[in-house]
C-alpha cells in the first residue's frame, strides 16, 4: 500500500442511494467475531463482516469500530478465576487488540485501508489513540478499528463506543448484536418479547434494558447521541442502517 493509497478518500459508487450518516461508530462484541464455534475468532464470519463493512466504506460513510473482547477474555469473568478485577479487565482489553488485528486483517483482504489504534501503547502493532490522528484518518477514508477499550479498568467497551464517538464527532452508534433490536424481554428466552422502534435513554435505563451499560446509555444521552442496535447476523444490515432504511431500534432523547 502506497503513501498515495493511503491517502485517497473513499468516495460514493455511481448509482448508489445517499447515506444518511457521514460518520459511525460501529460496536462490535467479541463475540459476533466467533461464528459458530462458540468461541476465538472464526475466519469466515471476520470475512464477512469485513465485506459488509467495505460495502458501506464504499458509500463514503466514514467508518470506525470499537471491538470487544469476550470471545477470548471478559474482564467480568475474573471472579471465578480469582483474578483482581483491575487485572482482569486489562486481559480483556488485550483481548481486543487480538480481535482488532484480525478484523484489520480481514478488511485489508477485502481492499480497505485501515488504522487499528490502541487505547494501550504498543508500538510494534498499533497506533496510540490521539483523537485528532483518528479524525484525520478517517477523512481520508480509512477505516479506523478502537481497541483496549479506554485504556482504564471498570470501563465497557460499550462505554468506550460512546467517549469515542462523542470525542471523533461521529453521528450514530451502531451496536451491532444477534437479535433484532431492543425488546421489552430476552426474546431467546421469553416468546412473544416486544421489540421497541424507538425508545428514550431513560426508559433504557429505567427498564433496566440490556443494550450498554447505564455509563454508556448515560454518556450518550448527555451528548444526545443516537444508538441504533440491530442484527448483525442479517446480511446487508450495515448498509441498510446508514442508508435510512428502518431497521432495529433506536435509542434516541424522546
Amino acid at each position: 500500500m502506497t503513501t498515495a493509497d493511503l491517502s485517497t478518500k473513499a468516495k460514493p459508487q455511481a448509482g448508489k442511494r445517499t447515506p444518511v450518516y457521514d460518520r459511525i461508530v460501529l460496536k462490535l462484541s467479541g463475540e459476533s467475531l466467533q461464528g459458530p464455534q462458540g468461541f476465538g475468532i472464526d475466519p469466515e464470519t471476520v470475512a464477512g463482516i469485513a465485506r459488509e463493512i467495505k460495502e458501506v466504506n464504499n458509500l463514503g460513510v466514514q467508518v470506525a469500530i470499537m471491538v470487544g473482547g469476550g470471545n477470548i477474555f471478559r474482564g467480568t469473568r475474573q471472579k471465578s478465576l480469582a483474578i483482581d478485577r483491575a487485572t482482569g479487565d486489562y486481559m480483556g482489553m488485550l483481548a481486543t487488540v487480538i480481535n482488532g488485528l484480525a478484523l484489520q486483517d480481514a478488511l485489508e483482504k477485502q481492499g480497505c485501508f485501515t488504522r487499528l489504534m490502541s487505547a494501550i501503547e504498543m508500538h510494534q502493532v498499533a497506533e496510540p489513540f490521539i483523537r485528532r490522528r483518528a479524525t484525520r484518518h478517517l477523512e481520508k477514508g480509512r477505516v479506523v478499528i478502537f481497541a483496549a477499550g479506554t485504556g482504564n479498568p471498570y470501563f465497557s467497551t460499550d462505554t468506550a463506543a460512546a467517549l469515542r464517538a462523542m470525542e471523533i464527532k461521529a453521528q450514530v452508534i451502531l451496536k451491532a448484536t444477534r437479535v433484532d433490536g431492543i425488546y421489552d424481554a430476552d426474546p431467546e428466552k421469553v416468546p412473544g418479547a416486544q421489540m421497541f422502534e424507538r425508545i428514550s435513554y431513560l426508559d433504557v435505563i429505567q427498564k433496566g434494558l440490556q443494550v450498554m451499560d447505564t455509563t454508556a446509555i448515560s454518556l450518550c444521552m448527555d451528548n444526545k447521541m443516537p444508538i441504533v442496535v440491530f442484527n448483525l447476523n442479517v446480511p446487508g444490515n450495515i448498509q441498510r442502517v446508514v442508508l435510512g432504511e428502518k431497521v432495529g431500534s433506536t435509542v434516541c432523547p424522546t
